[in-house]
């Protein structure tokens, strides 16, 4: 297992390694020790996965402290093109964006609390994976308008993506209740 920094503080991509032959591949996608091992520390509460089809943007989403959630997002099939903006005030990346394309199953980014997360389906079936270590909580759950002109993410767009009311309207980052 590989961890490579990024240019955003405390936020990393995973690799791992495949291993396979004619009959397919295995691959570990968690493993608390060896993360651990090389100071990446992350408790696992909640897996979930959610499936869509080519040009849907979600996000960005976020839980407002204390319930805030770390994440390792990736892919089991299809690819993305994942967004991390860091909403810390303290951290030395503040208001800052870091934008990845994972397209193989061994690849993760782990995502630490005080980020807004989202990501845009580049294929067709794409389904994605995240481990939380928190519980979701839909009451403290809040977001940052995809498209905040101050951000500019580049979201590698293709068209108009399809996106929720919700998601269209969340707030600009200006107005979002950030971390400390």
């Amino acid at each position: 297992m590989e961890v490579i920094e990024t240019p955003l503080k405390d936020c990393f991509i995973i690799k791992t390694r495949v291993y396979g032959d004619e009959r397919g591949f295995f691959l570990e996608s968690f493993n608390q020790k060896a993360l651990g091992e090389k100071g990446v520390h992350f408790d696992v509460k909640q897996i979930n996965f959610a499936k869509s089809e080519k040009n849907v943007l979600r996000g960005l989403h976020y839980q407002k402290a204390p319930f805030g959630q770390t994440k390792l997002v990736g892919v089991i099939s299809g690819a993305v093109r994942d967004v991390v903006v860091d909403i810390r005030k303290s951290s030395p990346t503040f208001g800052k964006h870091f934008n990845i394309e994972i397209d193989s199953q061994d690849t993760f980014l782990l995502i630490p609390k005080g980020f807004a997360h989202g990501y845009y389906t580049l294929a067709d079936e794409t389904i994605f994976y995240y481990a939380v270590d928190n519980f979701y909580s839909p009451e403290n759950e809040r977001g940052i308008v995809y498209n905040d002109p101050v951000l500019n993410v580049d979201w590698g767009l293709k068209g108009t993506p399809k996106i929720s009311i919700k998601d269209q309207h969340q707030s600009l980052m200006s107005q979002a209740e950030l971390f400390d």
